[in-house]
């Protein structure tokens, strides 16, 4: 990644410095939000009570897709697991690394190639189910999921509900999905910092039951929804299970 497309990392080395810093989510409808860079590098007595929850579920070797700051990776390495957190931005992983975490690396979504029985909990959490990107992306990386990870693994991912809203431009864009045949939570995204602008992505976001119906002949299945206060947030158990063919 070129340093002037690594805009997420960007905004997260100005917070590192101390320096004013935000991030801008653009979307494909010309249709933009604002979020903190916060939460972050929050700690664990400030995360929310799903996020907490959820940590009771991991277990042996883990792997953090998606790993940001380190705020997961480093929470589960003090308390004794192995960690690998990977993260498609250079300057993420090189704070994950600033910040204590002793195994990280440059490594998108795509581009993951373990061997078996490599990891027992795969981590996606802050929304980070949203990665698998669309239906048949998210196909393929759970295939690939299954392949790398032991016996009784689990994936423990935080997804977002794009249909718990009312408004108006978020309704029409799922409906120009709708009628494109793509996923309603299907986004095309990008994001800005400063004079930093990433490449375009897809994101998709899922209620529950478009979750189930994901998973369904992937060799996944859900073990549990943990709610949040947030409505539109959950986080989900997925437990691995034998693939028929």
């Amino acid at each position: 990644m070129k340093l002037e497309e690594d805009a997420y990392g960007q905004e997260m080395w100005a917070h590192y410095n101390g320096r004013k810093s935000f991030e801008i989510i653009e979307r494909d409808d010309d249709y933009f939000d604002v979020a903190g860079t916060k939460i972050y590098f929050s700690k664990y007595e400030d995360w929310p009570a799903s996020e907490k929850k959820a940590m009771q579920f991991v277990k042996g070797k883990v792997l953090d897709v998606g790993c940001g700051a380190g705020r997961h990776s480093l929470y589960l390495q003090e308390k004794g697991f192995d960690v690998l957190g990977i993260d498609s931005s250079p300057l993420a992983v090189k704070i994950c690394k600033l910040r204590g975490l002793e195994k990280a690396e440059v490594m998108a979504i795509e581009e993951l190639q373990f061997k078996p029985d490599s990891f027992d909990t795969i981590l996606m959490l802050g929304n980070n189910f949203g990665l698998l990107g669309n239906f048949e992306k998210a196909q393929r990386l759970l295939m690939k999921f299954h392949i790398m990870t032991s016996k009784n693994a689990l994936i423990i991912a935080g997804a977002c509900d794009p249909y718990k809203t009312d408004n108006p431009a978020h309704l029409k864009y799922q409906e120009r999905n709708k009628k494109e045949r793509r996923m309603g939570g299907q986004l095309r995204l990008r994001i800005r910092f400063q004079q930093y602008i990433s490449e375009w992505f897809d994101f998709l976001m899922v209620s529950k039951e478009e979750m189930k119906e994901l998973l369904e002949d992937s060799g996944w299945i859900v073990r549990k929804f943990i709610d949040s206060k947030d409505m539109n947030y959950y986080i989900t158990a997925i437990e691995k299970r034998a693939l028929f063919f």
